[in-house]
């Protein structure tokens, strides 16, 4: 734990922590529970014990504002086609070996943060830019709870939808409060054993599939999970076979599963990128399991990223990386063939946003 610079205009009071018998503060927000004497900060690094209270110190600045195709998230069921304003902060609550962001999530300098915006001003952003959601991504959502919530009201305010990219590595205590804001969420599911989350997240694996329980079960809120493949690590057929089963059984066959391709990054510079055949693999394993929607991302495969009917196996929606191609589906979110419903969020026709990556810059709109 480092040392907090101090109180200014991007510092706020939180709600989930409390006080301990020997002086200090105990986070109480996600399962690592940091215990802070005064002046320092969780292993988040942006919670911090300040004057003996646990504060967030980087509500309204970001690390960069940009629009993305929604199916970059992903989110291939919740409104395909059109563009998201997405963005982040720094740090993160997980330490994982492989991030693939980590120039964001781990930065220990609030320098990162070049822009900054009030929760009003990034939603009338998305409503001037055209984006029909907001997205709280490239570092987790968790840790900067309080502004992704007054963020999410300021959108839904506006009739803009938002949405949670996020490890789900959060406590039962703030888990309500939490989705109470999101529309849709993609939960990064990194693997399907504790060895693996231990060894190469820093966390654990059974508050994370507690957590996708609760959320699919007591929720309304749209969920996707995507698991990145790393070779040698989370890839074999038995735990893909494994999570395929625990999804099925206890979230449900409708809930889509993406399987990502890693590339060497961050402190995992010595593995392979994951092989294409190995993401055609895991696709059809969590078919053969019984999911409905199973996607490969990361790779060029169309047929992987294409939406299929699960009752007469009709394409619905047609991809290409993240331009969507065909749309068989009637105003109502049917298969147009055989008129069975698609699982998901669905607007009368597809967006046309495409691949674009648009950087905004939110002080045009303050």
């Amino acid at each position: 734990m480092t040392e907090v610079v101090g109180r200014d205009e991007f510092t706020v009071p939180t709600r989930f922590w409390r006080t301990l018998a020997d002086g200090r503060v105990q986070c109480d927000l996600c399962p690592r529970l940091c215990r802070m004497k005064p002046g320092q900060r969780g292993a988040c690094f942006v919670r911090a014990n300040l004057d003996g209270a646990v504060v967030l110190t980087t509500y309204g600045r970001s690390s960069g504002y940009c629009i993305d195709p929604i199916e970059k998230k992903p989110l291939n069921h919740f409104l395909p086609g059109t563009p998201v304003l997405s963005f982040g902060t720094a740090g993160c609550n997980l330490a994982c070996k492989f991030c693939q962001n980590w120039d964001i999530s781990k930065s220990r300098e609030l320098d990162t943060l070049m822009d900054r915006a009030d929760p009003a001003t990034i939603a009338r952003a998305a409503v001037a830019s055209g984006c029909r959601s907001v997205a709280f991504t490239y570092n987790d959502p968790v840790i900067f709870h309080e502004y992704a919530q007054d963020v999410a009201a300021a959108c839904r305010a506006v009739g803009v939808r938002t949405v949670a990219v996020t490890a789900n590595y959060i406590t039962e205590e703030a888990r309500a409060e939490f989705y109470a804001g999101m529309d849709a969420a993609n939960v990064d599911l990194k693997a399907f054993t504790e060895r693996f989350y231990h060894r190469l997240t820093g966390a654990h694996l059974q508050p994370v599939l507690d957590n996708l329980e609760w959320l699919v079960r007591e929720t309304k809120v749209w969920v996707e999970l995507t698991t990145l493949l790393i070779p040698g690590e989370n890839d074999s057929d038995d735990e893909i076979r494994n999570m395929c089963d625990w999804v099925v059984d206890r979230l449900g066959p409708q809930v889509p599963m993406h399987f990502s391709a890693f590339h060497p990054d961050f402190r995992m510079t010595d593995h392979p990128p994951t092989p294409v055949q190995t993401l055609r693999r895991a696709r059809r394993i969590a078919l053969d399991a019984g999911l409905r929607y199973a996607y490969t991302g990361n790779a060029y495969d169309p047929a992987g990223q294409s939406t299929y009917c699960h009752g007469c196996g009709e394409r619905v929606i047609g991809r290409s990386g993240y331009e969507i191609t065909a749309w068989n589906l009637d105003r109502d979110g049917c298969c147009s063939v055989c008129a069975t419903p698609l699982a998901g969020h669905f607007e009368p026709l597809p967006g046309d946003w495409g691949s674009r990556r648009q950087p905004v810059r939110l002080a045009e709109y303050a």
